[in-house]
């Protein structure tokens, strides 16, 4: 197990890690950590590892890019003084280009997204006793849809910046890509918009977090 006694562990992400928690900072049991992965990571921590006491924060935003992220850095992390910090971010970045394609203010190409993320993880990773980037992902097991493809391009630049800072990586996508061999993946997802997940799917990504960073039943 990588977290130690008395550690901070925060989420930081758009609604995928907002998931309705409270404002101004995500803290605490009784849905104030939202209804998604963050609240189920939080209390498998607690069930399994009470001892360790560790305090989970969420400061998730629903719509957020990583440009939001870069306006509130700031506050919604530097200040609350994380000794773990979880990032994943780039849902928005990606599917904006395809709701809104009359409105490229809203859009968050590659080459900003790069380096926006390098920048505050650059910026953070020292202060940090670990570091742990998720990818975003879609919610369809066909590579050739181009949003897919888009947003495969976007989790490699993830993969590329936990290399390069010593961070801990987790392929969200890969993880959801295995269940397609059982399930239909957009079920997964509430609305069936192939992006918020239900249930089933944000236990998913708590289970991806939790083993990258070696819980253990």
């Amino acid at each position: 197990m990588k977290l130690s006694q008395n550690d901070t562990l925060l989420f930081i992400g758009d609604s995928i890690t907002d998931c309705g928690r409270v404002r101004p900072v995500g803290e605490g049991g009784f849905g104030q950590l939202g209804s998604g992965y963050v609240a189920q990571v939080d209390a498998l921590l607690s069930a399994v590892y009470p001892q360790l006491n560790i305090r989970v924060l969420n400061t998730g935003i629903g719509g957020n890019t990583v440009r939001h992220l870069k306006e509130r850095w700031e506050s919604d992390v530097l200040d609350l003084k994380p000794d773990w910090l979880s990032i994943m971010i780039g849902t928005n970045d990606v599917w904006r280009q395809f709701d809104r394609p009359q409105n490229p203010d809203q859009h968050v190409y590659l080459d900003e997204y790069e380096a926006t993320l390098r920048e505050l993880v650059q910026t953070t990773r020292p202060k940090l006793k670990g570091l742990v980037l998720m990818t975003p992902y879609y919610l369809d097991p066909n590579v050739n849809d181009p949003m897919r493809a888009t947003m495969d391009v976007y989790g490699a630049v993830v993969k590329k910046v936990a290399e390069e800072f010593d961070a801990i990586f987790v392929d969200t996508q890969a993880a959801f890509d295995a269940l397609s061999e059982h399930v239909y993946l957009s079920s997964l997802a509430t609305n069936w918009d192939r992006v918020h997940p239900g249930s089933r799917g944000h236990m998913t990504l708590a289970r991806e977090f939790l083993k990258a960073v070696g819980f253990s039943w």
